[in-house]
């Protein structure tokens, strides 16, 4: 009776090799076949370490094609090591396809920890981190990107999100005008790399900080955004009244109270019962 092969999750560095762990080589170094996402990515980072076991190219154009070949070959008995370009296959990386299948073919599949991005992040932020939201990548086109961040509003969780450097300042604006410029934020980039970066700010002032140095606009970027605040069953804060009172003396009600909570970044229903409070001397 044939035993049936393993599927190995491997996670890799994201940055440093000095973050590989001893089991990930171990693990690669016994497996029948890696399946990459960029082989010729992972090649340098396979000879770096004196890996010399057969790779596949498996990544987001081919996974489907390939899964059953996969399959397959584990339920052949050879071991397979999913490996992405950097840190933990699965997030944000091909791969799901794979171990669904492999899961649902009653096939072991054992994660091989080490290296990710956003828990790295996350962990240096100084945002709180005992409940946090990973989002991945925000859409490209503006308008579905304003739309999943107003969806992500009145999240009280920690929000984690990846970037691509041509969209940093788009992403950053657009997150300004839905969140408020005084929602707290972290950029943290290129992280356990030489210019490693790890920046915090309100909104509003992050986004001037990257529109000023073309450098934050460079590599691979995690942006962090503290969750909303509780919400308000009394009075907004002072700096909200303060804004209404300026903004009520030059706008209708309804139209400063919108205007308000934007800017703040508090709920938009409480900000509106707070300026009807102050429109009848409340």
């Amino acid at each position: 009776m044939t035993t049936q092969g393993i599927l190995y999750l491997v996670a890799t560095p994201i940055g440093n090799l000095g973050d590989m762990t001893p089991r990930a080589l171990e693990v690669l170094n016994d497996v029948d076949l890696i399946a990459a996402e960029d082989t010729r990515h992972s090649g340098k980072l396979l000879q770096h370490f004196g890996v010399r076991t057969p790779c596949q190219a498996y990544h987001e154009h081919n996974e489907r094609q390939l899964c059953d070949t996969l399959v397959a070959r584990l339920q052949a008995g050879a071991s397979i090591a999913l490996i992405s370009d950097a840190g933990t296959p699965l997030v944000s990386d091909p791969g799901y396809h794979l171990v669904q299948a492999a899961r649902a073919a009653g096939l072991q599949v054992v994660p091989v920890p080490g290296a990710s991005a956003l828990i790295a992040a996350l962990s240096a932020s100084g945002l709180p981190s005992d409940r946090f939201v990973f989002e991945g990548f925000l859409p490209a086109k503006a308008a579905a990107r304003r739309q999943r961040l107003a969806a992500l509003a009145d999240d009280t969780r920690t929000l984690i999100f990846y970037e691509s450097t041509h969209r940093i300042e788009n992403s950053l604006a657009d997150m300004r005008d839905v969140f408020g410029i005084h929602r707290r934020a972290v950029i943290a980039r290129e992280l356990t790399k030489r210019f490693e970066t790890i920046h915090g700010d309100a909104l509003g002032a992050l986004l001037v900080w990257v529109q000023g140095d073309p450098d934050q606009r460079k590599g691979e970027c995690v942006i962090l955004v503290r969750g909303a605040g509780k919400p308000e069953t009394g009075e907004a804060d002072a700096e909200v009244q303060r804004l209404l009172r300026i903004l009520m003396a030059e706008l209708p009600l309804k139209q400063a109270a919108a205007l308000a909570a934007r800017i703040s970044g508090q709920k938009k229903n409480a900000v509106y019962r707070l300026a009807l409070a102050l429109s009848t001397g409340e």
